[in-house]
């Protein structure tokens, strides 16, 4: 059986594949590890952070292709799959 595909509006022009999300992170809970933030410097030193907020960043959306800082709640982005 084929999988549905969905796509999940991050914010802007943006819209992303529901098939190539890893996960959707809240930056003030996940930001405190180092595991994490060595995670998203290795990715902005590789070129695959995409910024989508104008202002500070809620949440993260982690993708095969890369990672995406949106100023739209964690829990208002997992809400939008439902």
């Amino acid at each position: 059986m084929r999988r549905k595909v969905t796509y999940l509006r991050t914010g802007g022009d943006t819209v992303l594949r529901s098939d190539t999300i890893i996960g959707i992170f809240d930056m003030d809970n996940t930001t405190t590890s180092k595991h994490t933030i060595g995670f998203l410097n290795q990715a902005e030193r590789d070129g695959r952070v995409t910024n989508l907020a104008a202002d500070i960043p809620a949440s993260f959306v982690v993708t095969d292709e890369g990672v995406y800082f949106t100023q739209i709640a964690p829990r208002t982005l997992k809400g939008r799959f439902l």
